[in-house]
């Protein structure tokens, strides 16, 4: 169809203007001791634990770098310095990688608000180190927000007794419902900006949010996995190596 915007150049300029607007920076959330993941954590940080072939947060870098993130705050805490040695500088991926180191374990909320000063004043994509999930981050950096957060839900597991959040028909949230937080998420910085530094969960501070309105969601029915047991991992590992296998033959026929 004939787009007289397309025609005269203002289209182009217009995807550009949106292209500009998107966010450039995400947080993986790494700094976890594990100890649901045990043994296997006892000298290797959850993050590092491999799956289909690879680390679990290199399927989280991989997607960030497609999705047109170029700087990435990885917050350490438990052998924080082997994620340091194994990732680098991020150049492999095309990314910028910084760390976040602390001192003593700050949770999620904590966490974050220590990264606040390299992740800057723009909205940021936000990961859980401890999930997989094969969503187009794409989607969620080109995404409007339009308030203090946007939320990516899944169906509620099995071995939950209960959902995270609620979601309307328009895209609102809900502090309560049957979905479950999938662990990706566009957040702006003044969700936490004002609150002090030190140990304190994001649960809370979204839910305050919420309440006010100030929260958006969309449900997603892809794969999904809470990566938090031993066993979690290995069915994992064993569903991720079916479907490359299965790739590769069907490569080679």
């Amino acid at each position: 169809m004939f787009n007289p915007e397309i025609a005269h150049g203002q289209g182009s300029h217009r995807q550009d203007s949106l292209l500009a607007d998107q966010p450039r920076r995400a947080m993986i959330l790494a700094a976890g001791q594990g100890t649901r993941m045990r043994p296997l954590t006892l000298k290797t940080p959850k993050p590092l634990l491999s799956v289909g072939g690879k680390p679990l947060i290199e399927w989280h870098l991989e997607r960030l770098a497609a999705a047109g993130i170029q700087d990435v705050v990885i917050n350490l805490y438990y052998l924080g310095e082997q994620l340091r040695q194994a990732l680098g500088n991020g150049e492999r991926w095309g990314l910028t990688l910084h760390y976040s180191e602390e001192a003593c374990l700050l949770e999620t909320g904590g966490g974050i608000r220590q990264a606040l000063p390299l992740l800057g004043d723009a909205p940021f994509l936000l990961i859980n180190g401890d999930v997989w999930c094969d969503f187009d981050l794409r989607q969620l950096s080109q995404h409007p927000l339009k308030g203090l957060a946007h939320l990516i839900l899944v169906d509620t597991p099995t071995f939950k007794t209960r959902g995270d959040f609620g979601l309307t028909s328009t895209g609102s949230m809900t502090a309560t419902g049957d979905l479950t937080f999938s662990g990706l998420s566009l957040l702006s910085p003044s969700l936490i900006a004002d609150h002090a530094p030190g140990y304190y969960p994001l649960a809370p501070l979204l839910r305050e949010a919420i309440q006010q309105g100030q929260v958006t969601g969309e449900h997603y029915a892809g794969r999904w996995t809470d990566v938090g047991t031993p066993e979690r991992l290995h069915a994992l590992d064993h569903e991720l190596t079916s479907m490359q296998r299965h790739e590769h033959l069907q490569l080679d026929v």
